[in-house]
């Protein structure tokens, strides 16, 4: 069972959206309070006091402003979020793959006729004695 679980956890597509949904919900916080109050002030020196300085109104109404510092904050945010699961989660795991696909590490395995038998005589005698008490 434990097996299966783990052939499950390491194939690649499922460990790296696990990992990226993960990264990002939990990362997200991190690298808006770094653009908020690092790499914003360091735009606004281009355009003002604040990143809000890199706004173009299009008319008389508030609405039709089109905020280009927010549009920078939030490509900032997806390239530290990118770069970070890629350089720790995805390139250890390409790496793991290749040690595999060449034989220097051995992929997961199948439990064996003799491993399941016993998996279900183990389950049998649990049901068996779970009946009695």
């Amino acid at each position: 069972m434990i097996k299966g679980f783990k052939d499950f956890l390491m194939r690649g597509n499922v460990v790296d959206l696990a990992v990226a949904v993960v990264i990002g919900a939990a990362f997200s916080s991190i690298v808006t309070a770094f653009t908020n109050n690092l790499i914003n002030p360091l735009v606004a020196l281009f355009g003002g006091n604040n990143v809000e300085g890199l706004a173009v109104k299009l008319g008389d109404n508030d609405k039709t402003i089109m905020d280009f510092g927010a549009i920078i904050t939030a490509v900032i945010n997806f390239l530290i979020v990118a770069a970070v699961v890629y350089f720790i989660f995805v390139m250890p795991m390409n790496k793991i793959k290749e040690r595999r696909e060449k034989g220097q590490e051995p992929g997961p395995s199948e439990p064996t006729d003799v491993e399941l038998l016993k998996e279900i005589r183990d389950l049998l005698a649990q049901r068996q004695n779970d009946t009695r008490a």
